[in-house]
């Protein structure tokens, strides 16, 4: 049994703990992790899971901007990472943490939401590479696990992902 409910900040030595355990030290080497330097998370929108006292899956959403080849910087959210206590796969922790997220995003009107991640996991909750086919990251990435979700109404076919600047609002601007 477990229960989802808002990230708060003393959670964070145990997602510390839980992301070193699934994705190793070297996580933080990751593309993902360029992006989510120098931002602050997104309380509104990150999850973790708890059976009793014990944290068995988070969920961590920040602020990031598509730049257009003009220049023009939009709003997106960077969902991830996603992570389980290994004992605990297969339970749905991940996917109600997905839910619990969605759910909120969606609640705001959020901008587009991007993730790295596997298409067959996260291509039922919406996500899809169809947009991102041509957008360039702080470091590499497999196109086919660049996955969005949300509005791509007015979104550049060519752009550059990039870390929004520190100090943004908990809720990032709408895409118009």
């Amino acid at each position: 049994m477990f229960t989802i409910i808002p990230l708060v900040p003393s959670h964070q030595p145990a997602i510390d703990s839980l992301l070193d355990d699934r994705f190793g030290p070297a996580r933080r080497n990751r593309t993902a992790y360029r992006l989510r330097d120098r931002t602050e998370l997104l309380p509104a929108y990150s999850f973790v899971a708890l059976d009793g006292d014990q944290l068995v899956g988070s969920l961590q959403c920040w602020p990031i901007r598509l730049k257009s080849v003009g220049g023009a910087r939009l709003p997106l959210i960077l969902l991830g990472p996603v992570a389980v206590a290994a004992n605990r796969e297969g339970e749905g922790i991940a996917s109600a943490l997905m839910r619990a997220s969605l759910a909120a995003l969606d609640a705001d009107d959020s901008p587009p939401v991007l993730l790295i991640g596997d298409a067959p996991f996260y291509g039922r909750f919406g996500f899809s590479a169809a947009a991102t086919r041509h957008w360039e990251l702080p470091g590499p990435v497999d196109h086919d696990r660049l996955l969005l979700r949300g509005p791509t109404t007015g979104l550049p076919r060519i752009a550059w992902v990039e870390a929004a600047a520190s100090g943004n609002p908990s809720r990032p601007a709408k895409v118009a």
